[in-house]
């Protein structure tokens, strides 16, 4: 590995776990191992992480300097207790989150042992497949971390393929709440209008629609970020 390169443990093989583990073994971080439970979350690890082992959480935490923890937001704030309790966190390891509703104070566990706490939240819809990387390139992630260590969430967002831009710990809920926004009611507008095309006999709504709703989703972007934009 070059200088610098991190030894990078993953906590969850869900949709967004391996495609951020992949971004960052395209990185020459180096994958120490992931945690997965389900045939799925296996199958989905041995595809986007092709030659990681599967490991006990706990070996995952003790051998990783860098430790992803990719799980639902409500078991955050459990996991994290959880290996504090046990003793797992470590001076110096970095720890990052991918939930978009929190920043740095759920890790405070981890913090206390010594670990340095980072939350980066990708904003965009994974697939958990190798397409999520080619996005990734075009996406923008939320980062989150003391002052002193906020120049390394930056970079790891970079080295994910993704520009950073800094929220506040503050600001997470609003910020969760804005992305949460986006991804439901475009979701419903082009359920309801594909709905509504089958229902008149239309084949492959979904094709139909394509052009009209990236163009138009564009048209809206371009309109929120001012004039200069257009």
């Amino acid at each position: 590995m070059r200088a610098g390169r991190l030894g990078v443990g993953i906590i969850g093989a869900g949709r967004v776990g391996p495609v951020l583990g992949a971004a960052l073994a395209n990185a020459e971080h180096a994958i120490v191992g992931v945690t997965a439970v389900s045939d799925a979350s296996r199958d989905r690890a041995d595809v986007m992480l092709p030659g990681a082992p599967v490991l006990p959480t706990p070996e995952l935490v003790e051998r990783s300097e860098l430790v992803l923890l990719a799980v639902p937001d409500d078991q955050l704030a459990g996991l994290v207790q959880g290996l504090a309790d046990a003793g797992l966190w470590q001076p110096g390891q970095l720890v990052v989150h991918t939930s978009p509703d929190h920043g740095v104070a759920i890790l405070a566990p981890a913090t206390a042992a010594g670990a340095i706490p980072l939350a980066i939240h990708p904003a965009m819809a994974f697939t958990g497949t190798s397409v999520d990387l080619a996005r990734l390139r075009e996406a923008w992630c939320a980062v989150t971390a003391p002052a002193p260590v906020l120049p390394i969430a930056q970079a790891l967002a970079v080295e994910m393929g993704a520009e950073p831009f800094v929220v506040a710990e503050q600001d997470r809920p609003a910020y969760a709440d804005a992305v949460r926004a986006a991804v439901s009611f475009s979701t419903a507008i082009v359920d309801q209008s594909a709905g509504t095309l089958s229902g008149i006999g239309v084949e492959h709504p979904g094709r139909v629609l394509g052009a009209l709703v990236r163009s138009a989703v564009d048209n809206a972007l371009a309109a929120a970020d001012g004039p200069s934009a257009l």
